[in-house]
This record gives structure tokens, sequence and C-alpha cells, in this order.
């Protein structure tokens, strides 16, 4: 069966962009190489190989983990079913945070809370050449995973990667941050019998869901993070949507407290810096 003609078939079961670039993994080609060569002929292996890919995304599996891959911020990462998907909204949370840098002058100290399969200290190490940075994750398997994307992307050297729940992975505890910055969990559970039953069947819930409103890890991480700040660090977490209301009184006795909102008008970060207590 021919490229043309296998694909065809396939756009009859799942999108025909998924299609494509199932195929073109299945082929180690890129896309433009499908289009180039409609009447390139599979293997008998090749084809098994495919059809099985096409079963399974018909199935609800998410793209992501049949490729193997996700882009973020410019680079490549490896993602399984240990790690949440990066999307395109924590995109957000990372120039928040550049845009905030570029007014301090001295070399930074970074802390990623949950970092998954490290993209944000990863997109961080990639923009901030001079930074330190600390990431963490109470996962030893998603953490395994992001010193794998450090190590593959040139960052392995600039990135401590500490196994733990929030801070408690932190040694020292006089051990104070420029900036500390997280994606936590923070879909409230009632909202799992709506969402899209390929991240709720496939990606990982202690990465998805936080209590019943969303804002458990929220309401133990903010607090703690202001102990672990210095004076006028940055506090910058990725939030849900609705959630600023409740975020605003969280932060109430910070400082300089504001959102920044996603391409869709979703305020989808919130920023606020600890003053003097």
């Amino acid at each position: 069966m021919t490229v043309h003609d296998i694909l065809l078939e396939a756009a009859t079961q799942i999108q025909r962009r998924d299609a494509e670039l199932l195929l073109a993994h299945t082929l180690h080609q890129q896309r433009t190489w499908l289009i180039a060569h409609p009447e390139a002929v599979l293997t008998q292996p090749q084809r098994d190989s495919f059809e099985s890919l096409i079963h399974r995304r018909a199935a609800g599996e998410p793209l992501q983990y049949l490729t193997g891959t996700q882009e973020f911020f410019g680079l490549d990462f490896r993602v399984t079913p240990a790690v949440l998907i990066p999307r395109p909204e924590t995109e957000h949370l990372v120039e928040a945070v550049l845009a905030w840098s570029e007014s301090q002058i001295k070399p930074l100290r970074l802390l990623d809370i949950g970092t998954g399969s490290g993209a944000i200290a990863i997109a961080l190490a990639a923009n901030q050449s001079s930074a330190e940075i600390i990431a963490t994750d109470i996962s030893p398997t998603a953490l395994a995973l992001a010193r794998d994307n450090a190590l593959r992307l040139g960052f392995g050297s600039r990135i401590r990667f500490l196994e733990g729940d929030l801070f408690s992975a932190l040694d020292d505890k006089e051990e104070y941050f420029d900036a500390i910055v997280s994606n936590p969990p923070y879909i409230p559970l009632a909202d799992a019998p709506t969402m899209q039953r390929e991240v709720v069947d496939h990606e990982p819930h202690t990465a998805l869901f936080a209590g019943e409103k969303g804002l458990d890890i929220y309401r133990r991480l903010i607090p703690a993070a202001r102990t672990r700040l210095r004076q006028d660090g940055l506090l910058a977490l990725e939030i849900g949507f609705g959630q600023s209301a409740a975020l605003t009184q969280l932060l109430a006795s910070w400082s300089n407290v504001q959102f920044v909102n996603d391409y869709a008008g979703i305020p989808r970060v919130a920023l606020a810096t600890r003053s003097a207590d």
C-alpha cells in the first residue's frame, strides 16, 4: 500500500493531520516527505506499526503520547503518560517570567515547582543563560523524563532536579529564590465528567486535579512560597478558568498582584511579588 492510499484509509478513522503525523513518525520522515512521495510503498512491518497507532488514536490516546514528542517554546520535548502534555497556554507563564527577568540586574535563582516533563525549567534555561535553576517534582518517573529532556536539549548542567512534594525536596532551609514558577494541578474534580476523554483517561490525574475547587495546591504552595522568596521576589502561577478571583484572595497579603490573559482573553497566569513582612 502506498503513502497516498494508506493516508486516505486512515483519514476515515482519525483526522488527516493526525494520520500524517503518525505516518511520518512511523517512517522516521517529515510530513513534507509524505507530500513529496505519495507513491512510496510501505513495508508490511511499517503498515502494521502505523495501523496500530491509528487504532490507538481512534480510541482516544493523545497524539503526543503516540509519537512521544511535544513542541514547547520552540523546543522538542519527550513526553510519556507519566507527565502532563505541555500546552501552548503554559508558554504565557514562561513569557511572563522572562519579561520580569529583564528588569533584574543580577544572575537569578529560579525554582520550578512540579516540573513534569521539565518544559518550564528548560525553556527558562534556554532563555536565561546566567540563571541558576532548580526543578522539583513529586514523581520520580516524571523527574527522570525531565532530566532526560534537559540532557538531550543541552541544559543538563544548568538545572538541578530534586524529588519531593512542593518545597520538601530542598535540603537547605535557608535557600531563597528570586522567582518561583509553577504550573500546578488546578482543575476541580467536579469538572472531570465534562472534560475531553483523551485528557481524563490518559493524562496523570495527579498533574490535573486539585480538590473540589481546584485550589488545594495553591492553598499550600502560596504561603510556602513566601518563606522561600527573597524580598520583592516573583511568584508566577498558571491558573485555570474562572480562578482569578480565588487567587486574588489567596494572594491578598502579596504585592503587585496581576493576571496575564491567554489568547482567548482568559486570565491564565497569576503574578505577585513578596513584599516585606
